[in-house]
């Protein structure tokens, strides 16, 4: 338990450029809080005193405002930066040296039993309000941008970002021309199905201009009538 508490506050000291000493995490960060009550709280869960350990983590969560379930495995070098609104379920798996943002999820998708929260591997990094849901893996060094919905497996050394996600970096190489500041890309491919679908409509009414066209002159429709809504015809 020494040896965990220690790799966690090592964890929060490289991680967070604001970190000015071991003794002001052990202090003032809530994320650490949260990881200390659930190591002992996961114990307790282990040793069958589930109520108690249920109701622990409540009184952690409300002290923190994190939210870990006690069965969750959570291993060494785990850092949750701020953390408040982070929710993480009964059957989470997170490996070494992985790090949360706040308001992030680890949920399920539903009523379904067993292994139904996700997992996630080593050196995984998890942006703020992110929400990984269901009984899926998140491979080893990969980076899920903020606010992404994961709902799919995702390789190692990925970098997934949007909602529904998709990898936009795979294996250091970057696989789509991602930018948070760029709302409209022409490479989203929403955006580019949008597109096609224009182009489309575009040639279906350039067809039938020229089908129309040295007969009556103008197409068989009739213009909307933008001044008066009550004119336009049903």
């Amino acid at each position: 338990m020494a040896c965990q508490l220690l790799r966690d506050i090592r964890a929060a000291r490289e991680r967070d450029p604001a970190a000015r000493s071991n003794l002001e995490i052990l202090l003032c960060y809530g994320g650490l809080h949260a990881i200390i009550a659930h190591r002992i709280n996961h114990v307790l869960w282990r040793w069958g005193l589930r109520l108690l350990a249920r109701w622990l983590s409540q009184v952690s969560k409300f002290f923190t405002g994190i939210e870990i379930h006690p069965g969750a495995t959570i291993g060494n070098g785990f850092f949750i930066d701020h953390g408040t609104g982070t929710v993480i379920g009964e059957t989470s798996e997170i490996g070494d040296n992985v790090t949360l943002f706040q308001g992030v999820t680890l949920g399920g998708t539903g009523k379904e039993r067993g292994k139904r929260h996700p997992t996630l591997e080593d050196d995984v990094t998890v942006g703020a309000h992110a929400q990984i849901l269901g009984s899926i893996t998140i491979g080893k060094g990969s980076v899920v941008g903020a606010g992404a919905v994961v709902l799919d497996d995702i390789p190692e050394y990925c970098t997934v970002v949007g909602r529904k996600a998709f990898v936009a970096r795979r294996d250091g190489e970057r696989v789509y021309d991602f930018r948070h500041d760029q709302a409209m890309r022409a490479e989203d491919p929403a955006i580019q199905h949008l597109i096609s679908r224009l182009e489309d409509v575009e040639e279906r009414v350039a067809t039938l201009r020229a089908q129309y066209d040295g007969t009556t002159g103008e197409l068989p429709i009739k213009p909307i009538n933008t001044s008066d809504p009550s004119e336009s015809s049903p």
